[in-house]
């Protein structure tokens, strides 16, 4: 089954230097896990391919049920430097919630996932 990762967290994404910081919490704490699974390192950096020149970094938060991901080299410089018309890197947290998940059907039936289909 497809399920919108906007539609099982919500992220928030700021940033510090060069770096974009993107937080994503789970919805509800039973999602977590699945959230954690399927946001890999080499899943957000191939996400972000082409938005950062830098390496990405991934903290797991399971006491909070979140993920924070450090994306280095994706503000251009920073706030004070960059051209960016985002350059704190505030839409990094929506680009993140815009990935699809593929979640065998049994796994997703048990955790009362919403379908991207829906």
């Amino acid at each position: 089954m497809k399920v919108r990762l906007v539609d099982i967290a919500h992220a928030r994404s700021g940033d510090k230097g060069d770096t974009a910081n993107v937080g994503v919490i789970a919805l509800r704490p039973e999602w977590y896990p699945l959230i954690r699974d399927q946001l890999s390192l080499d899943r957000v950096a191939s996400h972000f391919k082409g938005m950062i020149t830098g390496g990405v970094q991934r903290y797991e938060l399971p006491n909070l049920s979140a993920l924070n991901f450090l994306l280095h080299g994706a503000l251009d410089g920073g706030g004070t430097l960059s051209l960016k018309t985002d350059a704190q890197g505030k839409v990094y947290s929506t680009a993140l919630l815009r990935m699809v998940l593929d979640v065998p059907d049994a796994e997703a039936q048990k955790l009362g996932l919403p379908s991207a289909e829906s």
